[in-house]
């Protein structure tokens, strides 16, 4: 069993390293699109409502996944915020970025011939959703999961793995290339299939008998939560938690595309016939005139 040398779950903790990412993330993309943008878009809008949005909600769920109080109870308590943790990483930030970010950034990026080429190939469905699922399965074997949670390089460059294959996946689905994007049929089908293999740890963790994860299996316990549930909930959070909102995403595709085309096209109102005006029919007696009667 794991010693913990302050047992205080809520003490706070700062993480300077986080703050001074965050800072460069807002300061980065602020300059972006007030000193880049302007110069390449010469019309139109450089970055939408909807966009800026999106930052702002990203750089906040980034931040919240990140700092105290949910990192330090992930990585030195509760193996079921480690969880959520990770769910944040992987289904709440990655789309929130992508749709934050305007094609044209995306091509400043990846400007070079090169870099393109990378970038289409890592985000091929096939390509990207193995990449994601393998991302999965490796962040959950226990004995990395016991060394990263106590090696600080390991952990952050977990996390960022993590994050880099929820991009790749997420990007034919609301990336910036909407060239590159499924077809609405597809989005589902690819969603649906992503919800499918975290379901193989999220059992596992929710039947294993006794502790999975040493580091977890620790004397002061958070909520009360023993280390057995507190798999179980973990596995229900991988399993549930990622599920739901996947096909919530999935639903919501379905309504927009299937359904309305369905009731438009199956509905029995008769569309309005159009209505003339006096200046309509006035000129239509114009350019046609009545023919004259033949003289008898």
């Amino acid at each position: 069993m794991f010693a913990i040398v302050n047992p205080e779950p809520w003490r706070f903790q700062q993480h300077i390293e986080v703050w001074v990412l965050i800072v460069a993330v807002v300061a980065s993309y602020t300059y972006a699109v007030r000193k880049i943008g302007p110069r390449i878009v010469t019309t139109g809008e450089v970055v939408t409502r909807k966009q800026l949005s999106a930052f702002i909600a990203g750089v906040l769920m980034l931040w919240l996944a990140s700092d105290w109080p949910i990192h330090d109870i992930s990585e030195e308590y509760l193996y079921s915020v480690h969880m959520f943790q990770h769910m944040m990483y992987s289904y709440f930030v990655p789309p929130l970025v992508l749709l934050a970010t305007p094609y044209w950034l995306f091509d400043l990026i990846f400007s070079s011939s090169r870099s393109r080429r990378v970038i289409n190939f890592l985000t091929k469905p096939v390509i990207a959703g193995v990449l994601f699922n393998l991302v999965i399965m490796i962040t959950h074997i226990p004995a990395l999961v016991n060394q990263s949670v106590s090696n600080g390089p390991l952990h952050y460059a977990l996390h960022v793995l993590v994050i880099t294959s929820s991009l790749l996946m997420w990007f034919s689905v609301c990336g910036p290339d909407k060239q590159r994007h499924l077809s609405y049929g597809g989005k589902t089908i690819y969603l649906f299939l992503m919800s499918v293999v975290p379901t193989v740890p999220a059992a596992w963790l929710t039947f294993a008998e006794g502790a999975v994860y040493k580091h977890y299996d620790i004397a002061v316990r958070v909520w009360g939560l023993s280390v057995t549930t507190d798999q179980q909930v973990a596995g229900a959070i991988m399993k549930t938690g990622g599920s739901i909102f996947l096909w919530s995403i999935i639903v919501f595709i379905f309504f927009r595309r299937f359904i309305g085309k369905f009731f438009a096209e199956a509905g029995y109102a008769r569309p309005p016939e159009p209505v003339l005006t006096y200046e309509e029919v006035a000129s239509a007696f114009e350019a046609n005139p009545p023919a004259e009667e033949p003289s008898r």
